[in-house]
């Protein structure tokens, strides 16, 4: 088999994504045929893989890629065959060798930013950037809980955070991770079972709790998160890695200091062109100016997607995963 994309045509474990192959037809009015180089692993892969994010079965995978404009259908400007270009759509189909897909959700890359990289952060990055900048607008001086703070969202926020002067308490599922985290610029990083999570961060305030709780671990960690917050605190759930949140009634959010809650898509801060351009131009800039640290932490061959599944569930991994074709 040549060219190929891995789909699923039932929802369950890793065991169920198989290889397809794929011809290239006539590229539709305004879509690019990107040739991949490169192909990031998100934990959303997995919600879509087990049907906890339901799509229509068979279905692709992947919604985040690098790699070469290879042909430009009809209407299309401001890119040229042989440019290089990234993306992080909603639409799943990135595992594959290339992938035909509007123009408009293309972003240019800069040679300061290698395919690897772009495969690696895009997702991830403009992820952390809504979550700062458009949900919880945090500032610098006040302070925030990252959860998972050696993962691919966490590590980002940590350093970006520190990078524009809040203060970091990091939460690790070990001391090796946390070690990492600390190195990434958290002003503490912690240990310990979700029970005691929301104490240790009080201790670590003086009694106040933080300004923002940054959780992508779900279920888990959803009342250490809102216990940790200050009064008029803002929690902003990302993610469901241990699950989805549990229900609960507005009251709680009452009763626990006036709180607020997000639960953010990334898609709909990057909705328009000008919102994905801007989002790219500064996760690309603080790239650049050495400030983002975007950890590779596995490589693996496309076709070997199920593995890479297994270790990003299985929390085996640091950093991002990228597939080669």
């Amino acid at each position: 088999m040549s060219d190929y994309r891995l789909i699923v045509r039932a929802f369950g474990g890793p065991e169920l994504i198989e290889a397809e192959p794929i011809t290239a037809g006539p590229l539709a009015p305004g879509q690019a045929r990107v040739r991949h180089s490169a192909v990031g692993v998100n934990f959303i892969d997995t919600y879509h893989r087990t049907g906890l994010y339901s799509q229509p079965l068979p279905a692709g995978l992947g919604v985040e890629a690098a790699g070469v404009v290879e042909a430009l259908g009809e209407g299309v400007t401001g890119l040229s065959v042989g440019q290089r270009v990234g993306y992080a759509v909603a639409m799943t189909g990135a595992y594959a060798s290339w992938r035909d897909i509007s123009a408009e959700r293309l972003v240019p890359l800069p040679d300061a930013v290698s395919d690897e990289i772009a495969a690696a952060v895009l997702l991830k990055g403009m992820t952390a950037h809504a979550l700062m900048f458009g949900c919880a607008r945090i500032e610098p001086g006040q302070s925030a809980l990252v959860h998972a703070a050696a993962g691919g969202v966490g590590r980002l926020l940590v350093q970006w955070l520190a990078a524009i002067g809040v203060d970091v308490i990091a939460h690790s599922g070990s001391p090796e991770k946390a070690a990492i985290a600390t190195g990434l610029g958290a002003q503490l990083s912690l240990v310990c079972p979700q029970e005691e999570l929301a104490k240790a961060v009080r201790d670590a305030t003086g009694g106040r709790g933080v300004d923002v709780s940054f959780d992508g671990v779900g279920a888990a960690s959803f009342s250490a998160s809102l216990d940790a917050l200050a009064p008029r605190g803002h929690l902003v759930s990302y993610g469901n890695a241990s699950g989805p949140v549990p229900p609960f009634t507005p009251l709680e959010l009452a009763s626990r200091g006036s709180l607020s809650l997000t639960r953010p898509r990334l898609f709909d801060y990057i909705a328009t062109r000008p919102e994905l351009e801007a989002t790219a131009a500064a996760l690309f800039a603080m790239i650049a100016a050495g400030k983002l640290d975007v950890e590779i932490g596995l490589r693996l061959p496309l076709r070997d997607a199920a593995e890479a599944h297994r270790a990003l569930e299985g929390r085996r991994t640091t950093g991002s995963i990228i597939l080669t074709p």
